[in-house]
């Protein structure tokens, strides 16, 4: 019996120490950078010049503007029904970008901003080769038709920029109606005497401080990604870039580069089977950038060639990300519980669908992995059924033989042998379904589609902390009331603590999002109903403490 309970509370308080670290890590403030909206002219690296293994002729970095990088820049506001987007005259390159659909995390009366100065987050493009504009480059912005009307269903913004023998190049922003994938064009007009060969490159820069909603109840990666179908998905931390120990994904005609964070991604996705030279790189004092490199064909004097990629910058919802790029659904990460809980969210979503509310989707999986997990529970609960009737005869063994321990455990096994009893009977059904309870604790905050999501009342956002605790109170209190059926522990210190835990659970189910708790609370009160119908079928059939 003490070894059940030993058992037991391991698996228990290992579980709850592993989502209690998360917790801390993403709680302690990030480490101010040294710089985070500028970076020295003397630090900005200039446009990526390809590799010669690039089935290209090989091209040099065009020259940059020393432009500070900190320099005032005219900005085009774009308005469509999901963006609000700030495009610089530096570069051409989107700087800010505001998500109408989601709020804010730290102010939900305010929009989620996805691209901002404060991180330094800009989507970046530009060419490669003699006389051609860059994102240190100064572009023509457009100054009327910005806005996507109704009725209107795509809104293009062209922007222009002059290079060097006679070279034109427009950058075209395709935005759709209700699409969080960005058509970014260029096309380069040849009026000089000789052909040109340019690459197009388009890259995400970064800082790495922490996304807004850093005290969220995980530790999240930050950072860039890559996918090629060699290679597959793979991040990379902003510290291996410093460290120089980072390496991005071979040349393929295929693949696209991502930059991640909690909830939210914005990739850069070429067309398929376009060669492609993947890059990454830290541009100065805690920023960095990784990108990708398009080779053009060559455009001779008088002709005009184009390009066309696409932007994707939105939220991680997975069954969107899947049907928009090969692979990228892969940046919604569970971690290496993915195995259970890629299908737990498969059946919470179809659950959702069919209720239209994801509290009491999460409600319904609790009921069906309670279904699923009966027999495993019924054997733990009468396991522990014939122990709480047993304890009496096992608090006698351990008073008459106190002073011989051996003799004591051979009585007790008797005992157990006798009443057909397994002490750790109890124990693997919670095992098993430990990783569950885990796995979904991911689910629960690693995607976005619970980001925001009410359930009732009070319950606003079942991503974050219950703002009155009532939940985790609630929690606590069946808990003790399953402490309560299980068998008393003729310890009396072990029982003092097997009391106590309740009181510590609860503590931490403070902190954890009200999703959880929920289900915590609502798998609760099924299994006291059902423990408590196990212990009465027990003792009507007549094994009775005496």
């Amino acid at each position: 019996m003490d070894n059940q309970r030993l058992i037991l509370l391991l698996v228990f308080s290992f579980s709850l120490i592993m989502l209690w670290d998360a917790w801390v890590k993403q709680g302690q403030p990030h480490p101010a950078p040294g710089t985070t909206t500028s970076v020295p002219a003397a630090t900005v690296a200039a446009a990526p010049a390809p590799t010669s293994g690039l089935p290209v002729p090989g091209a040099k970095a065009a020259a940059v503007p020393a432009t500070p990088a900190n320099a005032t820049a005219a900005r085009a506001s774009v308005k469509t029904d999901l963006f609000s987007a700030d495009i610089s005259a530096l570069g051409g390159d989107i700087v800010r970008l505001e998500l109408l659909k989601h709020r804010a995390t730290e102010n939900t009366k305010n929009n989620f901003v996805l691209f901002d100065d404060r991180h330094a987050y800009a989507a970046q493009s530009g060419l490669i080769g003699a006389n051609l504009p860059n994102h240190r480059s100064i572009w023509t912005l457009p100054t009327a038709g910005l806005e996507l009307k109704d009725g209107q269903d795509e809104l293009r913004v062209r922007l222009e920029a002059a290079g060097g023998d006679g070279i034109k190049v427009a950058k075209t922003y395709v935005f759709r109606r209700g699409s969080y994938l960005v058509g970014v064009e260029h096309e380069v007009v040849n009026g000089g005497a000789a052909a040109v060969t340019p690459n197009v490159y388009f890259q995400l820069s970064r800082n790495s401080q922490a996304p807004e909603g850093g005290n969220a109840m995980m530790s999240t990666f930050t950072g860039p990604a890559f996918y090629t179908d060699a290679e597959k998905y793979h991040k990379v931390d902003f510290a291996d870039i410093t460290k120089g120990k980072a390496k991005a994904p071979a040349q393929a005609d295929n693949g696209w580069v991502g930059m991640v964070q909690h909830y939210f991604v914005s990739a850069w996705l070429p067309a398929a089977k376009a060669p492609r030279e993947f890059f990454i790189r830290k541009l100065g004092d805690d920023l960095f950038a990784a990108g990708v490199i398009v080779p053009m064909a060559a455009i001779a004097p008088g002709a005009s060639g184009k390009l066309e990629t696409s932007l994707f910058a939105g939220p991680q919802e997975q069954d969107k990300l899947a049907k928009v790029a090969p692979g990228l659904d892969l940046v919604v990460d569970y971690g290496w519980l993915t195995v259970i809980a890629a299908p737990l969210f498969w059946v919470l979503e179809a659950i959702y669908k069919f209720v239209g509310n994801w509290g009491w989707a999460i409600i319904g999986l609790t009921v069906m992995l309670k279904l699923i997990f009966f027999p495993l529970s019924a054997a733990s609960y009468k396991s522990m059924a014939k122990m709480r009737v047993l304890t009496p005869k096992l608090t006698k063994l351990k008073e008459t033989y106190a002073d011989d321990r051996q003799r004591m455990n051979q009585e007790m096994m008797e005992l157990y042998k006798k009443e057909k009893v397994n002490p750790l009977g109890g124990c693997l059904p919670i095992v098993v379904q430990i990783p569950v309870f885990i796995a979904l604790y991911w689910v629960l905050l690693g995607t976005v589609e619970m980001r925001g999501a009410p359930w009732l009342g009070w319950i606003t956002d079942l991503s974050a902390k219950d703002p009155y605790f009532i939940m985790p109170l609630i929690m606590g209190v069946t808990m003790f009331v399953q402490t309560k059926l299980n068998p008393t522990p003729p310890d009396p210190i072990q029982a003092k603590v097997m009391l106590f835990m309740p009181i510590v659970f609860t503590g931490m189910f403070l902190f954890f999002p009200a999703g959880l708790v929920l289900y915590w609370t609502v798998n609760n009160v099924l299994s006291i109903a059902q423990q408590w119908q196990v212990n009465r079928m027990i003792e009507s059939a007549g094994l009775k403490a005496h």
